[in-house]
């Protein structure tokens, strides 16, 4: 008896444990759904290119010599500010001398050998004429008076080609600028035979430099004449500089199966923060709109489903692009017109107005009183592992 009266007692307290999860289970809170709503305003929009360049002088020369020979004398060094025409490295001209003065010495022989011919060619002419020697006598005559006219004229290119070389060894500056790169000291012997060694190298305007952008061959199409552009250099991280787009190359450069363009952009260096040879981090502005009515991307995105409305009513349209509005206990569709986007904002060019609300997003608000966006899918579709909270 008292078994059977235990065995009632288990199954009366396994009912009363049963009845009291059910009553739980009844008043458990669903979750509530609500919106994320903005106004329609006004935003600056830009889409832009970003790589990498090289600060360079506008113009820079570099000076060579085209004779060679020991360097004597070096007039400036790095950092010289040099004008157009002054001396600024001479070569010895002590070989050079003596190859103007061996010009000269043959030049005079062969003016000497001119004259000779010439009053020999002058009285064999007359003998011809009055038959005292023959036709080929006065012809021989003749020909060695004009080799001797080449010859003089061949050495007077001599004599000035000598001089020529003797001047090439007074180096002097192509241009007004500074003096960047020195590559070579006093005393050091340099060869012209094959190639023009380098000498210095002369940036004309450090105040106007530019930057060499290479651009990626999936950007290019963008990138025209005029648009702006800002960069940083990495010595002065804080500052944005301010420039544009002077001239785009067409000439490619394929480096480990990449192709890029180069595109010239101007950089004003009125302070001289901008060194030759800095990497620049290039932003060129290939459009830009400011001060149009917008939203944010996200509004354009939103779609409502008859499972993230709730109790409200959908009222659709067919139109292709539509933001969303709550009107009265409906979720209304704004058909409208967009024009540029950078992403994040998109420009509305016909159907709300400045100040008008739309839905960007549905949140979801669970018992726990957690916020959580909608997922992907809809309010009953996967979720991701983990809430996402805001």
């Amino acid at each position: 008896m008292k078994k059977i009266n235990r065995k009632w007692w288990i199954i009366a307290a396994i009912a009363i444990l049963a009845l009291i999860i059910l009553a739980k289970n009844g008043k458990k809170k669903k979750e509530e759904i609500s919106f994320k709503t903005e106004k329609v305003s006004t935003a600056n929009i830009q889409n832009s290119i970003t790589a990498t360049g090289t600060i360079e002088p506008v113009i820079s020369v570099t000076v060579g010599t085209q004779v060679s020979g020991i360097v004597s004398k070096l007039y400036v060094d790095y950092n010289s500010v040099v004008k157009k025409g002054q001396v600024i490295a001479e070569l010895d001209k002590t070989n050079l001398i003596s190859q103007l003065n061996t010009a000269r010495a043959n030049l005079s022989s062969v003016q000497s050998n001119l004259n000779f011919q010439q009053a020999n060619y002058n009285r064999y002419k007359n003998l011809y004429q009055k038959g005292y020697v023959s036709g080929n006598e006065f012809e021989s005559a003749e020909l060695s008076y004009k080799q001797a006219q080449q010859q003089i004229a061949s050495a007077r290119e001599e004599v000035q080609r000598a001089q020529t070389n003797l001047g090439y060894a007074t180096i002097t500056s192509p241009i007004d600028g500074i003096v960047l790169k020195k590559t070579v000291e006093e005393g050091q012997t340099v060869a012209a035979s094959f190639s023009t060694p380098e000498l210095f190298t002369i940036a004309q305007d450090l105040t106007n430099m530019q930057v060499i952008a290479n651009i990626d061959e999936a950007d290019i199409g963008e990138v025209r004449e005029g648009e702006r552009v800002s960069f940083t250099v990495d010595a002065y991280p804080n500052d944005v500089f301010d420039g544009d787009v002077k001239q785009v190359r067409q000439e490619a450069t394929t480096t480990n199966n990449v192709v890029t363009y180069e595109v010239v952009i101007s950089a004003p260096n009125a302070d001289l923060k901008l060194k030759p040879g800095l990497t620049a981090n290039v932003t060129i502005y290939t459009a830009e709109m400011r001060d149009v009515v917008a939203v944010s991307s996200k509004a354009l995105r939103f779609t409502p489903t008859k499972e993230t409305v709730g109790k409200r009513k959908i009222v659709d349209t067919n139109a292709k692009t539509k933001l969303w509005k709550i009107d009265n206990n409906n979720i209304t569709a704004i058909p409208v017109t967009v024009g540029m986007t950078d992403g994040i904002h998109t420009q509305i060019i016909k159907g709300v107005e400045r100040g008008q609300e739309i839905i960007t997003e549905v949140v979801v608000i669970s018992p726990d009183g957690e916020k959580e966006d909608e997922p992907q899918g809809g309010l009953f579709g996967p979720r991701p592992r983990g809430k996402n909270k805001k």
